[in-house]
């Protein structure tokens, strides 16, 4: 894998870290803006809105920019976002802050995927895919604790210092590394915009994400909480085997995207989601058990994160069949679908445990898991149906 590929990996552990982050230092932040938890809550809420608009439509308004540009552009969009966010001297700007940065993220995950393809063979593109997601989904569990024990110690304006320096290391290694002639799909024209937001199968495949993603998110917003309150462990321990987890996520996520070259994303992702189901369900029995815990996170943590370069994948083969001059924007569309599944599943979460309790959220998860799963196998089934040919193809090929 060609070092340029890092360099993405790097962008996203910092974009991962700064999204993320914020969750562990609300109460900090609302003390020292003086305003209400519910008000530094919005933080995360904007940063997602952000995203969820700037990957569809800032990718759409830059499609006739070559990658490269977008991206240094992207990241330095990132950089001034955290350094206003570490000098906000108050509210008002950090909010703008965090839209600047949930902008900067929507687009580098929608042209990233595209990017890491276009660096490699065909044959590797999702285990390219699944390098570069490594980034994030290891900033889940090592830069959000990091991010977290700084801004703790040294106040949260240190954090987003942090944070900018990291995005300002990934933009010099991307300006050097990667390089300037991409191959890229044609600029998509505003009705091949609109085509994206009207196409049933890409819809379809939009709705998997946000299930499959939100079912996990709706019982690992509160880990911590389960494993202080029902398993029974202290904060170090929590730290370790988060830790541990991080490894086990990075680990999964390669294995999801050798898993989706050779298998294809249909039949990868049915093992994927089959799996991430069955360990929610048996979480919801071994939490009780501190050693059954951690063994079930260990194996928890390898599925959770498989599904992503299968599903950015898929999405940029259905967009090339049915939307050919929109892939970019589909891929975009792709990214704000995790990002929906994330907010659904984290609020849906919310809910169950006011409602029922905490350990309702791991079989809850797993049944969303399952609506994502039957809509994979149908999705699977349509495209079967695609590829068979018609009757009268057939009577013409037997003439």
């Amino acid at each position: 894998m060609p070092l340029a590929l890092f360099a993405l990996t790097l962008s996203a552990f910092a974009i991962g870290t700064t999204e993320f982050v914020i969750v562990g230092l609300i109460p900090t932040m609302a003390a020292d803006l003086n305003v209400s938890l519910p008000s530094a809550g919005l933080l995360v809420s904007l940063y997602a809105l952000g995203v969820a608009v700037g990957a569809p439509v800032l990718t759409a308004l830059t499609g006739n920019w070559r990658r490269k540009n977008v991206l240094l552009a992207v990241m330095s969009l990132f950089v001034v976002g955290n350094l206003l966010a570490w000098q906000a001297p108050g509210y008002t700007t950090l909010v703008t802050a965090r839209i600047l940065t949930g902008l900067a993220h929507g687009v580098f995950f929608s042209i990233g995927s595209t990017i890491a393809t276009g660096l490699v063979t065909k044959e590797k593109a999702a285990s390219a895919i699944a390098i570069m997601f490594t980034g994030l989904t290891v900033a889940l569990v090592t830069g959000v604790p990091l991010g977290t024990y700084i801004g703790q110690s040294f106040g949260w304006q240190a954090t987003f210092l942090t944070v900018a320096l990291l995005g300002l290391i990934a933009l010099i290694g991307s300006a050097l590394l990667i390089p300037a002639r991409l191959r890229q799909s044609p600029a998509a024209k505003l009705s091949s915009q609109l085509k994206v937001l009207i196409q049933p199968r890409l819809l379809l495949v939009y709705a998997i994400t946000a299930l499959g993603y939100g079912g996990t998110f709706t019982a690992f917003t509160f880990l911590t909480p389960i494993l202080e309150q029902i398993s029974g462990f202290n904060a170090n321990a929590i730290s370790l085997i988060m830790l541990v987890y991080g490894v086990s996520v990075a680990a999964g996520n390669i294995w999801g995207g050798k898993m989706a070259d050779k298998m294809g994303p249909i039949r990868a992702l049915t093992l994927i989601f089959s799996g991430l189901a069955g360990v929610l369900v048996l979480f919801h029995f071994t939490a009780v058990h501190p050693i059954a815990a951690v063994a079930t996170i260990l194996i928890w943590g390898a599925f959770a994160f498989g599904n992503v370069p299968g599903l950015q994948v898929y999405v940029v083969k259905l967009a090339e069949k049915y939307t050919p001059d929109a892939v970019d924007v589909a891929s975009g569309l792709n990214i704000a679908a995790f990002n929906i599944g994330i907010a659904l599943g984290a609020w849906g979460g919310g809910h169950i445990v006011a409602e029922a309790g905490l350990m309702h959220t791991p079989w809850v998860g797993a049944v969303v898991v399952l609506v994502a799963l039957l809509l994979t196998r149908l999705s699977g089934r349509l495209d079967q149906r695609a590829a068979r040919p018609e009757p009268a193809e057939l009577d013409i090929r037997k003439a």
